[in-house]
């Protein structure tokens, strides 16, 4: 795996690259759980510091991103600790995000106390080690087993003597999906009626097809969705060979078979020519233009912010054919911060188990603690808003079918020559098979460059 140079490198390559996702967080949206000291049990509610304790004032800056609860939870913290002030910069725009902290890192001056890395910049800060704090200097490996093994390893240096973050949510892909609109096109209404008629590629779009057909309304609601529900199908690599850093773009089936899927519902209809993240796409979720979001379970914080005139009218249900992972974040401490102690302690008990708990509830984030995914408390939880489906159960089915793929460095810029040739075929009514040739031998070119 290759590795970013040096910082200058890493703004270069950042500001070049398109986003991944807005994480519902990501961020938002794509993992997040660690304990705190006191272990799985602990509890929410921060421990006040102790009668009489004349603690140093601190403030600490923490830049968040995406559809996040950590405003909310960091008023609770403060509340336990007064001497700690928490000022909350959220950022909206992902790539921004990311160029911000990278600016500030190189002049060495400027970044926060705490920062939300997402899993798609991962790579390029990984090489810039040294402008953070090493959290297993602070007590990171004391609660590393209560993580996803594979998820701390994203933010680990390969032997693992380096953690640059603690894990937040994850983004096992699944289906959500408008029952009235299931119902009037005839189609079963509940998940598991639902994800029967289409547990199959195929199977999917001949549905996709009468319904549309039926109804008048599309069926899925944009070609990104769409593409990246296949795409993420893919057997340990997508675009790059683990190996060499190679572009295997062109020959990984399941790209091709990605890429040919959704030009199949752009040419028959059934796909929303509206753009990811656009108020038309919002607009869409609640006027009931579409049926289907494939998306992350973080997504469902944003079908709840856009659409709140459908409450009841949505339930969620198993991809065919598998599921993708998209998204994710890490906390992480960069150096430039002069109170480490006190930003690892906030960290650690903002993404413990019950404050992951908390979030999956007031924003969708699945939870990386494991633990979670048997607590009552959360296999339970029942969603009035996809009406009173328990949701986490189908969030669970889904992170169990995801399989582990590796992206690397150049993984968001190659994404955007295909999303752009589908964005072609969907608008100018070009030729697939010439804007597939076209993003291969643009995905080569970057390749060899990079």
């Amino acid at each position: 795996m290759k590795k970013t140079k040096n910082l200058a490198l890493a703004l270069v390559s950042i500001m070049l690259m398109s986003s991944l996702a807005a994480c519902g967080g990501n961020n938002n949206g794509g993992n997040k759980s660690a304990e705190g000291n006191t272990g799985n049990n602990a509890s929410s509610t921060a421990a006040p510091a102790a009668e009489g304790d004349k603690a140093e004032k601190v403030e600490l800056s923490f830049w968040t991103l995406g559809n996040v609860n950590y405003e909310e939870l960091a008023a609770a913290y403060t509340k336990e600790h007064p001497n700690v002030t928490i000022k909350i910069q959220n950022t909206g725009d992902q790539t921004a995000h990311h160029n911000n902290l990278t600016t500030a890192l190189s002049a060495g001056s400027g970044a926060p106390d705490i920062f939300q890395l997402e899993i798609g910049f991962m790579e390029r800060f990984l090489g810039a080690q040294d402008k953070f704090y090493n959290l297993n200097d602070l007590g990171a490996k004391d609660i590393q087993a209560n993580y996803l093994d594979w998820k701390w390893k994203q933010a680990s240096s390969i032997d693992g003597s380096f953690q640059l973050g603690l894990p937040t949510d994850i983004g096992p892909t699944v289906v959500y999906y408008r029952t009235d609109l299931a119902e009037a096109a005839g189609l079963p209404a509940d998940p598991e009626g639902f994800g029967a008629a289409i547990d199959t590629w195929d199977k999917f779009a001949t549905v996709a097809k009468a319904f549309k057909d039926k109804t008048g309304k599309y069926f899925s609601d944009l070609t990104d969705l769409t593409y990246n529900a296949l795409r993420d199908q893919s057997a340990d690599e997508i675009y790059f060979s683990k190996a060499d850093g190679s572009f295997i773009g062109d020959t990984n089936p399941q790209v091709k078979k990605a890429y040919d899927f959704t030009v199949k519902g752009i040419q028959e209809g059934w796909i929303s020519n509206v753009m990811l993240w656009s108020p038309e796409w919002g607009q869409g979720m609640n006027d009931g233009s579409f049926a289907v979001v494939m998306g992350p379970a973080w997504m469902a914080g944003n079908i709840k912010s856009n659409a709140p005139d459908s409450s009841g009218k949505w339930k969620i249900a198993q991809l065919p054919e598998g599921a993708g992972n998209w998204g994710g974040s890490f906390i992480t401490l960069p150096k430039e911060g002069k109170h480490s102690k006190e930003a690892y302690d906030f960290i650690q008990w903002l993404v413990n188990k019950d404050n992951q708990l908390e979030s999956f509830k007031t924003k969708g984030l699945m939870p990386s603690i494991p633990a979670l995914y048997e607590d009552p408390a959360f296999v339970d939880f029942k969603d009035d808003f996809f009406g009173g489906q328990q949701t986490a159960v189908e969030f669970g089915k889904a992170a169990n079918r995801v399989k582990p793929v590796y992206y690397g460095p150049l993984h968001d810029q190659t994404d955007t020559f295909f999303k752009n040739a589908l964005k072609n075929v969907l608008e100018k009514k070009a030729d697939p098979a010439k804007e597939w040739d076209d993003a291969v031998k643009q995905s080569k070119t970057l390749a060899e460059r990079g």
